[in-house]
């Protein structure tokens, strides 16, 4: 199964808690804290490897999540930080957020890495909440939480030279011809269903072909195959454009080259921009030399090529015609984009809403007291209100009407307001 675009889901690991102990030995009463703090998360991390053709791996799983980190332990011995998770895609995938559309990244040559999330930090554990005046805190840091992300995996294939055309008119044969790859070929349309990659040989050079399938008019608009496979074109350096002059379809081999062009201009202007030879194939057939010659008048000094995929002629030729625009070409690029990022949220920042006579505090603060402070305890309860107010919280509430005995809503806890 040919896949090339996916939508999986992927979350970075949570962190591990830090967890609250005391030195506990053989003659040593209230030895203090010393509970150790949690690991970081895995984070999630993409590499692109040429092992792979299609992205059919993620037809089957569409979830990924990275190893959490382990909880603190005694003795202020740290978690064990969680596995990242590895996650191979074939070379030429562009990485796309899904809500955004934004990219993320393009998996262009083999090996090449790209962290996408990153991994929860872990928590504190009691010992680092000691200080001069609270000797024994019995309460510690949980893990930080991460995130799920969904992004929209996208492959276009990396190839110097497409082949383009109605479907039939012998580009799987032809490719069978200039490269060793073994397509599936057949006297039907839409025998090829897939883009078939070959590596073409010529003396000391070699170029990698793309069979790309599925162009008829009305492509570009989603007729036959529709743009499944238009967008494996974007890589190409160059199209080599097969065209039937034989006319055993029962169709004019010049309309054929307009209507294949225009699909290639409505789909996008790079498209109908690339450097293209015309391969005039099945001249073998009986009167096809006829139909060349005025398939040719048209073109108007347009490079044109007479082959016979069939029977190999003039393959050689288009082999040197195809190295020798190559050469003139620039290499092939990774796509340029401005790269986005998932960011962790910025802490310590915070929102206060009024719901009747009820306040209601949120905000990335919020979330980092929920995972320091531990309600059943007043050194930590002492430590929250603290941090409320040498933060602005409390100034805040009061200048938003609170007053004394007012009900303030913090981290799904209900409080009441005093100073």
């Amino acid at each position: 199964m040919f896949i090339d675009r996916a939508i999986i889901t992927i979350k970075a690991g949570d962190g591990g808690s830090g967890i609250t102990s005391f030195m506990h030995f053989k003659g040593k009463v209230g030895g203090g804290p010393d509970g150790g703090d949690g690991g970081k998360g895995g984070d999630v991390i993409f590499v692109a490897t040429k092992a792979l053709t299609n992205l059919s791996d993620f037809y089957y799983k569409t979830k990924y999540v990275a190893e959490s980190g382990a909880p603190g332990e005694p003795k202020n011995c740290y978690g064990a930080s969680g596995k990242d998770l590895i996650i191979k895609v074939p070379l030429g995938t562009v990485i796309k957020d899904r809500q955004s559309g934004n990219i993320i990244a393009d998996m262009f040559t083999d090996g090449q890495q790209k962290t996408v999330l990153i991994g929860g930090d872990g928590g504190k554990g009691n010992a680092k909440f000691a200080n001069a005046r609270r000797h024994a805190p019995h309460f510690s840091q949980t893990g930080e939480k991460t995130e799920t992300k969904q992004v929209v995996l996208e492959l276009k294939t990396i190839a110097d030279v497409g082949l383009v055309g109605f479907p039939n008119v012998g580009k799987s044969t032809l490719l069978s011809k200039l490269t060793k790859a073994v397509p599936k070929i057949a006297n039907y349309h839409f025998t090829t269903l897939t883009p078939n990659l070959g590596v073409c040989e010529y003396y000391d050079s070699r170029f990698l072909i793309a069979d790309i399938p599925g162009l008829i008019e009305g492509a570009s608009e989603g007729a036959g195959l529709g743009t499944e496979f238009l967008r494996h074109i974007e890589r190409t350096r160059m199209l080599v454009h097969v065209v039937d002059v034989s006319g055993v379809e029962g169709r004019d081999p010049y309309d054929d080259y307009l209507k294949i062009n225009a699909e290639l201009k409505k789909y996008g202007a790079k498209l109908s921009k690339l450097k293209q030879i015309i391969a005039a194939n099945k001249v073998d057939y009986f009167g096809a030399d006829e139909k060349f010659k005025e398939f040719k008048k048209k073109l108007r000094g347009k490079k044109v090529v007479e082959i016979s995929a069939l029977t190999g002629k003039g393959v050689d030729e288009l082999k040197k015609c195809i190295y020798e625009t190559l050469i003139k070409l620039p290499p092939l690029k990774p796509l340029e984009f401005e790269e986005f990022n998932y960011s962790k949220p910025e802490r310590l920042s915070y929102e206060i809403f009024k719901e009747g006579e009820t306040f209601v505090v949120v905000g990335t603060l919020i979330d980092v007291l929920k995972r320091n402070v531990v309600m059943d305890d007043m050194n930590s309860l002492a430590y929250l209100q603290k941090v409320l107010k040498d933060r602005g919280v409390i100034t805040e509430l009061r200048k938003m009407g609170a007053t004394d005995k007012s009900t303030v809503i913090i981290g799904g806890e209900e409080f009441e307001l005093i100073d």
